[in-house]
């Protein structure tokens, strides 16, 4: 489901180097989340910065993150303390004339917030759900769910979508004019984009598994189709 709400900036979400490069379609916002697989969550931990990666899972527009009950930054998350979560996919690297405006082709997803711990049952499970969906598709329903004591050990967060930005750079460098070459130059500096994309391997059984047991078509289908 994709909200129509556009991504209204914010002093903590404007994006201010590069804003030519900001979107404000909340359906760059989700694409962005909805491909990847890992995000890096940022919390003050005692006085200091702290940064983790995490996976995640989307529902609309709030976002799912989970841990340990024990992890000091979710309890801090937990406790009202501002966080800000970000996922970063790499598409390329830019070779330009110059090495000042080498550069990266990138989408970026940043989200400011509160987050909200998942107390309610049933809404915990969806975002257990959403996490594992995010990770391997079709695993909730075909493996076994958690069970109370797997849950009282998770801490489940929620957070709201509301304040977020978007950055997208594509295309080729951006050289100055006077690097470009001159007609006749008979060795000009290569320039242009090396393209980066996520591939996955042939699915490795568990060494306990019996021999003979089949690859699921929905650990194929993932294989066949990795996160963008």
């Amino acid at each position: 489901m994709v909200s129509a709400t556009p991504l209204s900036p914010t002093p903590r979400s404007t994006v201010r180097r590069g804003a030519k490069r900001a979107r404000t379609d909340r359906g760059d916002l989700y694409a962005v989340l909805d491909a990847g697989l890992v995000g890096h969550l940022a919390v003050v931990l005692d006085g200091a910065p702290v940064v983790l990666p995490t996976g995640y899972g989307r529902s609309d527009d709030t976002l799912y993150l989970h841990g340990s009950t024990g992890a000091g930054t979710l309890r801090a998350a937990t406790a009202g303390a501002p966080v800000c979560f970000t996922v970063t996919h790499l598409d390329g690297v830019v070779y330009a004339r110059s090495a000042f405006h080498h550069s990266l082709n990138y989408r970026c997803a940043v989200v400011h917030g509160t987050a909200r711990p998942v107390t309610d049952p049933d809404e915990k499970l969806l975002g257990l759900q959403v996490l594992t969906e995010q990770l391997a598709p079709g695993s909730w329903t075909a493996t076994r769910q958690p069970d109370r004591k797997e849950l009282a050990a998770t801490a489940v967060l929620a957070l709201d979508l509301a304040e977020a930005s978007v950055k997208i750079r594509t295309g080729p460098p951006g050289d100055d004019e006077a690097d470009l070459a001159a007609p006749g130059d008979s060795d000009p500096v290569w320039a242009g984009v090396l393209p980066f994309r996520t591939v996955s391997g042939t699915p490795e059984p568990c060494p306990l598994l019996p021999v003979g047991v089949p690859v699921p078509g929905r650990v194929r289908n993932r294989a066949l189709s990795p996160p963008a």
